[in-house]
């Protein structure tokens, strides 16, 4: 299950981030090619996080689908089947990926601190 280092990684990424901060979500890009199975991923979050200053904060994961261009044809394509990487057009193999293999801390959501600012 490498999903467990993956949050501990997360973890040490978001709290030099945040420093002080309470943070009630962290958003990551995931691209289909990862290999990480996103439920796994947020079950292994709040275990990790479960006695830290991050406890109770959400693991709000975007899946990225496959796309390439391919080289013999320039055709873009989405794929569905992630373990048949051919061009939707015309079936070569030669493709160059664009997406996919995102692995993406976007950002984080910040609790209100409840200081006046005005």
């Amino acid at each position: 299950m490498h999903e467990l280092s993956l949050c501990n990684s997360i973890q040490q990424v978001v709290n030099r981030a945040a420093g002080d901060r309470t943070v009630t979500v962290v958003h990551l890009r995931l691209g289909r090619l990862r290999q990480v199975v996103p439920d796994t991923l947020r079950y292994c979050w709040d275990l990790v996080t479960a006695d830290s200053p991050l406890a109770g904060s959400e693991l709000a994961i975007e899946s990225v689908a496959v796309s390439a261009r391919c080289n013999a044809c320039a055709a873009g394509t989405t794929i569905a089947d992630t373990l048949v990487l051919l061009c939707c057009e015309c079936g070569s193999p030669d493709l160059e990926l664009l997406t996919g293999e995102e692995f993406l801390i976007t950002t984080l959501d910040l609790a209100d601190s409840g200081a006046d600012l005005g």
